[in-house]
């Protein structure tokens, strides 16, 4: 049949996410996007992906202008792989993809950490391409720079980020080393460095990647999140997290262990001018120019995450990048839903591509 798409919109997420099902519109976690697409006279559908959907999706999206996408990397157990693909897919036939796996795999990945360390948002950072160079370089590094933060290259929710310190000799092959995972509900744990190294091996597979950087000792001062459509900030959340901080006494599943609220705050607090203007004007622009990300390329709405580094020597706050999200950014500002559907309106096809006819 043939589908008359007019200025069409789908905004897709996994069929079974947690929390994401809803029954109507209205309910839908993104119901606010919807609402601000349609006042913008954008026509908006759910797609709800899954890998054995993947031809009934593949026609849905093929009817559309465009797609939005909300997709972690790792979600139980699950990967990116073949959506990934038939996000490509769809791209090479006219549909525009925010955001694109190629810009995924530029600025959403660990890595990015490593290649923009010099920006001024990094730290002591370095990389690990192979399983051989982690084994030569990283107890020395462990030796000699105190507590480090090992980060797998694509994951989410602490997913494969540990922080690491020795607690014995440095003697690589019987020294000792304390482990947390990042991943809610972590306990420390104490093992041979050797032990711990052979365990990252699998992390090196399929040309993975693993990012080491130095831990920073203000990480119970809370973590800033900059939310970003394109590269204009819609608003910042603070909190309180406890990923990386051994759990109290109570255990890591009680009431104390539990990360604070993320306090949502607009684009023109106070306490983050300083940070706004450096993620706008220097930081934002240095990593499109150094990872060959043009404008309409960014996606619509991301978020990097910064953790406070040393103070200055006049006192005042630095701020270290620790992530970058670009795969499925929720909640976000009230602000963010409306800068969404303006980006969206402006990045699709202001002439309608030839129509896609699909066989039923």
């Amino acid at each position: 049949m043939a589908i008359d798409k007019g200025n069409k919109l789908a905004l897709l997420w996994r069929r079974d996410a947690p929390k994401w099902q809803a029954a109507t519109a209205q309910n839908y976690r993104l119901h606010r996007v919807f609402e601000e697409l349609a006042a913008l006279g954008i026509q908006a559908e759910p797609a709800l992906y899954a890998d054995d959907s993947v031809e009934k999706v593949r026609k849905q999206l093929l009817a559309c202008d465009g797609v939005l996408v909300w997709a972690d990397p790792l979600a139980d157990g699950k990967n990116r792989i073949m959506l990934d693909a038939l996000l490509r897919d769809i791209a090479s036939n006219g549909v525009w993809v925010s955001t694109h796996p190629d810009v995924v795999l530029k600025m959403g990945v660990k890595e990015v950490l490593h290649r923009t360390k010099h920006l001024g948002w990094g730290t002591d950072t370095h990389l690990y391409r192979s399983v051989e160079a982690f084994h030569a370089e990283f107890p020395r590094r462990l030796r000699s720079a105190g507590p480090r933060v090992l980060k797998q290259n694509r994951g989410n929710g602490g997913q494969g980020v540990w922080k690491v310190e020795l607690t014995s000799e440095p003697h690589q092959e019987t020294a000792t080393v304390r482990v947390l995972q990042a991943q809610s509900g972590s306990l420390p744990e104490d093992m041979r460095l050797t032990r711990f190294m052979k365990q990252c091996d699998v992390h090196f597979e399929n040309a993975g990647c693993i990012v080491d950087q130095l831990f920073q000792a203000r990480l119970p001062d809370g973590m800033i999140r900059c939310y970003m459509a394109a590269d204009k900030v819609v608003g910042f959340g603070h909190q309180l997290i406890n990923a990386l901080i051994p759990p109290p006494p109570e255990g890591p599943a009680s009431e104390a262990a539990r990360p604070g609220p993320r306090i949502m705050h607009p684009a023109s607090a106070p306490q983050f001018q300083i940070l706004r203007t450096k993620i706008e004007s220097e930081w934002t622009p240095q990593m499109m120019r150094l990872l060959d990300i043009d404008a309409a390329s960014l996606p619509i709405i991301w978020d990097a995450d910064f953790l406070y580094g040393p103070r200055d020597a006049a006192g005042d706050d630095t701020y270290v990048l620790c992530e970058i999200n670009v795969s499925s950014v929720f909640p976000f500002p009230v602000d963010a839903p409306p800068a969404i559907a303006r980006l969206a309106k402006s990045r699709l096809p202001s002439v309608a591509r030839p129509r896609a006819t699909i066989n039923s």
